[in-house]
């Protein structure tokens, strides 16, 4: 599915102009409903302009108008020649030095807006460890002081994707575990993919070095 070219700038003009609901914007954007009513109480990103999708092709005033008709409508996206991003290959997320020092941020601001999510989900969307997500959550990592909380999807350390199926998956944990339900496999392959995900920034940094 193709999203705007700019999501949250995108969803920024839609909340400020339309009656849209956070859901039907967070599915057009490509974002988490969640996202959308934080960028709406201006707890993230305060003071992004608004990029407005009709002038940029993307949508029509009678598709917006269609829309806020109906809360469960969909809004379509125009068809456009501008090229699909390409999805990110399996494998170790390569994070660029300059982003390196921005997971803790990361990490903190993952604890502090999705409790729900495990460690090693998060260790795994940030590209860390889950030592040192453990050290954030209790308050314990040598860098505690400096460590503020930073939207991961801001820097481009995950995707709004990647971050709603983490989510989702959190809360499919959260409600087996009510029901006296065992962890899945699933989470399993979370730890696996966070303990590769470290491995290769170790790598990185060798590299650099």
């Amino acid at each position: 599915m193709a999203y705007p070219l700019m999501p949250k700038a995108t969803a920024a003009w839609l909340v400020d102009n339309t009656a849209l609901t956070f859901d039907q914007i967070a599915e057009f954007c490509g974002l988490h409903p969640l996202e959308v009513q934080a960028l709406a109480d201006g707890e993230v990103n305060s003071g992004i302009m608004g990029t407005n999708p009709i002038l940029n092709g993307e949508l029509t005033a009678e598709e917006i108008a269609r829309c806020e008709k109906t809360t469960n409508a969909k809004l379509k996206m125009m068809k456009t020649d501008l090229p699909k991003p390409k999805a990110r290959s399996k494998g170790p997320r390569y994070t660029p030095v300059t982003k390196r020092a921005e997971k803790p941020n990361a990490v903190a601001y993952l604890l502090k807006r999705y409790p729900e999510l495990a460690d090693v989900q998060i260790a795994k969307l940030v590209g860390s460890t889950k030592p040192t997500v453990d050290a954030i959550r209790n308050k314990t990592h040598p860098m505690m002081s400096s460590i503020k909380p930073v939207d991961p999807l801001s820097i481009g350390l995950c995707t709004s994707e990647e971050l709603d199926k983490a989510v989702k998956k959190a809360q499919r944990r959260i409600e087996r575990q009510k029901n006296g339900g065992p962890a899945t496999a699933a989470d399993e392959d979370d730890e696996d993919t966070a303990t590769v995900d470290a491995a290769a920034d170790v790598q990185q940094d060798n590299d650099a070095a």
